[in-house]
């Protein structure tokens, strides 16, 4: 075999490129096998080299069925890379291993892909190759009983892949395309509004002390009396509850309803807005 078809052999079997190979080769005196070592503990030297770099691009994947729906986050570092072939077909098999492990993320690196090697053995030639940071980043698995998810894809990079996903979950004891109609639309209307909790009593203390916290600051340097400082905090308050929760949200498409509104008027027997999940690249 001439030293022309070992490069490109090489390269078939590790992705790498021509110089790397090339490189390899002749440090191994020619053997594929050590070359291939070779290129595979380079690809981790600079794997690890890259990981101190920020990767704030990337792709969300969404993969399942309206049972058990899942959601992952892939980073990257620039969007020419997100849109790369390689890149995606690497999440778009990521996405399918992450809906069958449950979005466990240890388990998912652990997972066999179709070329036999594991997650992580691929993400490390896959930075290697690509030459960019490349990181797992959110995921959740939705799955409650007696529910149906939908979801909502905004800015499509390709198939199940985008810039920004939601996942919603409802039950009722119907069945219908109201209901159908409806979840694809609350779907939309998360990506838009973007809330925190389905409810204000769902809200966790933490961010409600970190907006109390910036509110109070705000209010310190105008002059306000202590009770009209204490009004004017609260109703802050009020207001950041109420647009942060799903239920007392304006409607997207008719801002003059609530979302609480539009269930009522919707009159299916028993429906609930069981569970979401929003995410968005760069949030």
């Amino acid at each position: 075999m001439s030293d022309l078809e070992k490069i490109k052999q090489l390269r078939q079997s590790t992705g790498a490129g021509f110089k790397d190979c090339s490189a390899a080769l002749n440090e191994s005196g020619g053997d594929l096998d050590k070359a291939v070592e070779i290129l595979r503990v380079k690809g981790i030297s600079k794997a690890s080299k890259k990981m101190s770099r920020e990767a704030k691009e990337g792709v969300i994947a969404i993969s399942g069925d309206s049972v058990k729906t899942s959601i992952l986050e892939v980073n990257c570092e620039t969007d020419f890379v997100a849109k790369n072939d390689n890149f995606i077909n690497f999440v778009k098999e990521l996405s399918d291993i992450n809906n069958e492990v449950n979005s466990d993320l240890d388990k998912l690196i652990k997972t066999k892909m179709k070329n036999e090697k594991n997650v992580e053995e691929n993400l490390v030639s896959m930075i290697a190759k690509i030459g960019e940071k490349i990181t797992l980043g959110r995921s959740k698995t939705v799955q409650h009983q007696k529910s149906k998810n939908f979801y909502y894809l905004h800015t499509v990079v390709k198939d199940n892949l985008s810039k920004l996903a939601v996942i919603t979950s409802l039950s009722s004891a119907e069945k219908s395309e109201k209901i159908d109609t409806f979840g694809k639309q609350l779907s939309m209307h998360i990506a838009a509004s973007n809330p925190i909790a389905i409810n204000s009593s769902d809200i966790k203390k933490e961010i409600l002390d970190k907006e109390q916290e910036l509110i109070t600051e705000e209010l310190k340097n105008t002059g306000k009396s202590e009770d009209i400082a204490k009004k004017i905090s609260s109703g802050k308050m009020n207001k950041f509850k109420e647009e942060s929760s799903l239920m007392t949200q304006q409607w997207v498409m008719e801002p003059k309803k609530k979302v609480m509104d539009i269930i009522k008027e919707l009159d299916l027997k028993d429906l609930k807005i069981v569970d979401f999940y929003r995410i968005k690249i760069g949030d």
